[in-house]
């Protein structure tokens, strides 16, 4: 490929000059600083653009070089197939509706249809049948071919137009470095290895898939504008239909984005439809990119992984209709979130706002923001195809068959698709950057006392950035500049809002203003420290009866159940390493022995037998240890909180019947619980009332028995819940109050065990007192509110036929 034509300007945005192996970025007065040998090199992508307002010489040149395509700007040479051509949409859709298993699913339909319109007595009498089934059937299969084609029409990207590519990469450019003024920041080896693997893709004909982590709808922008950038295929991107609002849901989709909707439900013509386009998307070649975790993180963590479109791209595959995908895990890390606010509304309990024009556009404001950089990182990519046949020789080894293990069967399906997904975070995590916010903010979130210091707030950034190293991570840095100048910019990007400074001090000393938002950025490291505090919170149930240190020690056995016990607690939360949990509470046992935070005694044989706090630690107060320990509690505190909530659920006696409570309410009901507990001073952290770690709590509970859930397929009705037989407590007949005893309230009081202890409470008789009373009350309203009819129920009762009758039409509309 002849290397791009380059212009040199003070305000131009930066160039890349591609040469064969090279990439070599050119940021106008750029000198590039040393970098240490574990950071290797990265460069911005972006920087600021000319604005009009400052030099409008240099704006009106700058939109001329994108307009005309000059240079790089022009895309004309990308590593993949051919996109952004005049007759792109109708070319795929008409590959779609040529696809044979589209064709098949409509043939099925129609025939399907015919059979209940026989049975009904629709097509006539019986002499003139034969032929009124072979009309009807075509007329089904037209009809069906069209709504096809309409759903068609919706879904798919429409890479129509370089000249609207390139205006849209600098308008977003424009944009994006308003907000982000620090540009987007990549790897310059992750790069190489990236357009390496894009041109030997293109000669095979195989498409990337990219599966980024999600935490911002900045996430949609900045890949685009990497590949935009390196001349590579721009991704086809799944992306919701709530955002295919007007005007922009137009630009999003003639820029790449395909619609989907956000629940399929039992629509068979819709899921064979959207499996057709992804079929045809990898079959000729082009990117292909989709969110492995469904939606965008409120937590700061990474999610568990949703398998609904990795299904679809594992079918292609398994089935045959596709060679060979190459799958390349993304990970974007902010030093501040945009939609962070909107973000703690919502797990505070208050509903989703829909998205419209209005909306964005009322966000303008925050353009012009100063929210630091945009770090993006490639992991290594890899072969789909060599992945399931690594999991397929796996299986036939560990079953030591000599028949090749048949990965379509519904069992072995399941199982490759969970180890996809999940070694898909786990590739994410691994080349994760460690942002100063996130830094900050898990200092700050993991001290004791009101505030800190400013030198000892760089201390201990100091040091957490060793043990993120010391652990695999990756941290930000900025051009070697000392951390005081780093913790510097990383308060001024989060702002008074988040981090207050209390002056007229004899030392500078910073407070969490908004712990709740500031547990977005803890919560990017705490994947890294995982283990570690999994054991410390273990230990912590025998440190908190405090006594000498002979006392504090806890046996191997006991540890071993206690971090068994929160390992499982969590298994929704967290990723853990592959190795077991023998091997990695021994590991984790003599990490934190090595470092001095533990002492370990053994028996001859090296095999451990008790631990407990070191004399250092002690010393040190234990700030290393409660540091591990601060990271988990709150997640522990959030589903003992969940775990309460069940108690309410105690049928009251005047309750004969049996009653299932609206899910979405005993929800809501727990975060009311928890926001009371937390004012009255029972609950040490506001956050723990989150909904999205009270969900996870609540699908836990369904996974192990506590409760039965009862899922509607019904939007108009609700999906149930109610306690499982063998985990419902009885109640005092002479008071009427729920009894403390039974499997909820030893389950209850094992996760306590691990709870950080309040000044004033000490957890058995607070929760089995005035909580466990609280509890009930809340759980009293649910009742209350199950029992009475609801208003669908209602307009049912008054008009049955009615309601019937449109049920009726709606089904012999389809």
């Amino acid at each position: 490929m002849p290397p791009p034509k380059t212009e040199s300007s003070p305000a131009s945005a930066p160039d890349l000059d591609i040469l064969g192996d090279q990439v070599i970025i050119h940021p106008t007065g750029y000198v590039e600083p040393p970098a240490s040998q574990d950071e290797g090199h990265e460069r911005n992508l972006v920087e600021h653009m000319a604005r009009f307002r400052e030099s409008p010489l240099d704006f009106l040149r700058e939109v001329s070089l994108h307009v005309s395509g000059t240079g790089w700007r022009a895309y004309d040479e990308v590593l993949g197939q051919p996109i952004f051509y005049s007759g792109f949409s109708e070319n795929m859709k008409a590959a779609v509706m040529k696809t044979p298993m589209l064709r098949q699913k409509i043939e099925d339909l129609a025939q399907r249809r015919v059979e209940v319109e026989e049975r009904s007595g629709l097509l006539g009498d019986e002499k003139d049948r034969f032929g009124d089934k072979i009309r009807r059937k075509t007329e089904i299969e037209t009809s069906l071919q069209e709504v096809a084609l309409e759903l068609t029409d919706g879904m798919i990207c429409k890479m129509e137009s370089k000249r609207f590519i390139r205006g849209a990469y600098y308008l977003c450019t424009q944009l994006l470095t308003r907000a982000y003024h620090q540009g987007i920041h990549v790897s310059s080896e992750e790069v190489l290895r990236l357009r390496s693997v894009a041109e030997q893709a293109a000669k095979k004909k195989h498409s990337i898939v990219f599966l980024p982590c999600h935490r911002s709808h900045v996430d949609y922008v900045s890949l685009q504008l990497i590949c935009y950038r390196l001349s590579i295929a721009l991704p086809t991107v799944v992306a919701g239909d709530n955002l295919n609002f007007p005007v922009m849901g137009s630009f999003l989709q003639h820029a790449g984005a395909m619609w989907i909707r956000r629940s399929f439900g039992d629509d068979a013509l819709y899921t064979t439809l959207v499996q057709s386009y992804i079929d045809t998307l990898l079959q000729n070649g082009f990117n292909f990119e989709c969110f492995i975790e469904g939606g965008r993180s409120r937590t700061g963590k990474l999610l568990s992984p949703k398998f609904g479109i990795l299904s679809f791209l594992l079918d292609s595959i398994l089935s045959g209709r596709v060679d060979d995908a190459i799958i390349c895990p993304v990970s974007t890390q902010y030093d501040k979130v945009i939609e962070t606010e909107s973000y703690i509304s919502e797990l505070l309990g208050q509903p989703k706002p829909k998205e419209n024009l209005q909306d964005f556009l009322s966000a303008s404001s925050v353009l012009s923001l100063k929210l630091g950089r945009v770090d993006v990182r490639f992991h290594e990519p890899w072969s789909l195809r060599d992945f399931i046949n690594g999991q397929q020789a796996r299986k036939d080894q560990s079953l030591a068959t000599k028949s090749p293990t048949n990965l379509e069967s519904s069992e072995n399906r399941v199982r490759v698709l969970r180890t996809l997904g999940f070694k898909v975070l786990s590739d994410i995590n691994a080349v994760s950057v460690v942002m100063p916010t996130a830094l900050i903010g898990t200092v700050l979130l993991t001290l004791r006392g009101r505030g800190v210091g400013k030198s000892e707030l760089i201390r201990r950034v100091e040091w957490l950035s060793g043990r993120v190293r010391n652990k695999g991570g990756r941290v930000a840095h900025f051009a070697g500049a000392p951390t005081e100048v780093v913790v510097d910019r990383g308060l001024e990007v989060l702002g008074s809002g988040l981090v207050g400074v209390v002056d007229g001090l004899p030392e500078t000393t910073y407070y969490a203003v908004d712990r709740f938002q500031l547990s977005f950025y803890r919560n990017m490291t705490i994947h890294l420290f995982i283990t570690e505090a999994l054991v410390s919170a273990a230990m912590y149930t025998r440190v908190k009866q405090g006594g000498g240190p002979d006392n504090q020690r806890i046996s191997f056995d006991r540890l071993h159940d206690q971090v068994y016990f929160l390992s499982q607690l969590f298994r929704g939360e967290f990723i853990y390493p592959t190795a077991g949990l023998l091997a990695n509470l021994n590991a984790t046992l003599r990490g934190l022995e090595k470092d001095d935070v533990i002492t370990v005694s053994r028996d001859p044989a090296g095999k451990a037998l008790s631990a407990g706090l070191s004399d250092t630690e002690r010393k040190n107060g234990r700030e290393n240890f409660d540091f591990y320990c601060f990271l988990i509690w709150p997640f522990i505190e959030s589903t003992w909180l969940g775990a309460v909530a069940l108690m309410g659920w105690t049928p009251p006696f005047e309750q004969k019947a049996e009653v299932w409570l609206d899910v979405a309410k005993a929800q809501e009901a727990a975060q009311l619980l928890g926001k009371t507990l937390y004012h009255q001073g029972d609950l040490s952290y506001f956050e723990a009332v989150n909904k999205e770690t009270l969900k996870n709590a609540f699908q836990l509970f369904e996974d192990e028995g506590i409760v039965n859930l009862h899922k509607s397929k019904d939007k108009n009705v609700p999906s149930t819940i109610k306690l499982a037989e063998g985990w419902t407590p009885k109640r005092d007949p002479a008071t009427w109050n729920i009894i403390p005893e039974g499997n909820l309230w030893s389950f209850i009081e094992t996760i306590a065990n691990s709870r950080r202890e309040g000044k004033n409470r000490r957890d058995g008789a607070t929760v089995s007192t005035r909580v466990l009373v609280l509890a009930d009350k809340v759980g009293r309203q649910l009742f209350e509110s199950a029992s009475a009819p609801s208003d669908a129920a209602v307009d049912a009762m008054r008009s049955p036929t009615k309601r019937r009758r449109r049920e009726m039409q709606t089904k012999a509309r389809l």
